[in-house]
């Protein structure tokens, strides 16, 4: 499946429109400068709760000793740590990313994990999966789906790398309940960009990953489009009053 819409036609990058063609290049720019300080401003922009929607996330994977996954938008490899332990060391873990930066950050988290024996690390646009159909048990992205440029291209191309019965994981900020819009504006409009200002030194990246959220589509809507994409049993979990949600979907 794919929706790349013909050169000249644009897209979104937060708020700002810009070619279809550029938003990637521009997505890595912004995790080429946040790539250092990505676990500590993780910790303090969510106050510690990105551990806890990530825990949740691989009590779903539902995966046994021996099995493989792959792990797309994977960064600093919370979520690969995770599922490398769940598969152990006859299984296999794929930490992907499409940003050379992150993918070393998370490289070297593998490493000093001890667990370096059974995962792999390689840079991949989640639009074009480079492994064979009917690959992986279980494929995860994580705060990674909101960056794709095309995820429909995205969706299906997870789908097809699924084993029959496999399924994908997609973690992603979403919309929250209404009660909490307001004061979740104000948070991410100004305490994030100002974290990123004084923490990471760079206010604009953190207005984008702000801005990013925004532009996502909803829960229902997400779900909507993993249908589309071929995935069947589709639910989501909403965490934290839906500022988060995890999107769950099977290829049967």
């Amino acid at each position: 499946m794919n929706t790349t819409p013909p050169p000249g036609d644009d897209t979104h990058f937060g708020y700002e429109r810009v070619p279809w063609n550029d938003k990637a290049r521009r997505v890595r720019g912004v995790f080429d400068s946040v790539a250092g300080n990505y676990d500590l401003m993780n910790d303090l922009m969510s106050g510690g709760l990105h551990r806890v929607w990530k825990q949740f996330t691989l009590g779903l994977t539902s995966l046994r000793p021996g099995q493989k996954a792959l792990d797309l938008a994977g960064g600093t490899g919370d979520l690969a740590a995770g599922m490398a332990k769940q598969v152990g060391e006859r299984g296999l873990v794929i930490l992907s990313d499409i940003n050379a930066a992150m993918l070393s950050h998370g490289r070297d988290r593998l490493i000093n994990d001890g667990l370096v024996a059974h995962t792999r690390c390689v840079q991949i646009n989640a639009e074009k999966i480079p492994f064979p159909d009917n690959t992986f048990d279980c494929v995860t992205i994580g705060f990674g789906l909101r960056n794709v440029t095309d995820k429909p291209a995205a969706l299906a191309s997870m789908r097809r790398v699924l084993k029959p019965g496999g399924q994908l994981l997609v973690l992603e900020f979403s919309h929250p309940v209404a009660p909490l819009k307001p004061i979740y504006d104000a948070y991410s409009f100004r305490v994030l960009p100002f974290l990123g200002k004084v923490v990471a030194k760079d206010e604009a990246s953190y207005r984008y990953l702000a801005e990013s959220i925004r532009m996502h589509p909803d829960q229902e809507t997400l779900l909507g489009m993993m249908k589309d994409a071929g995935l069947e049993g589709c639910r989501y979990h909403n965490l934290t009053g839906g500022i988060v949600a995890v999107h769950r979907g099977y290829k049967y």
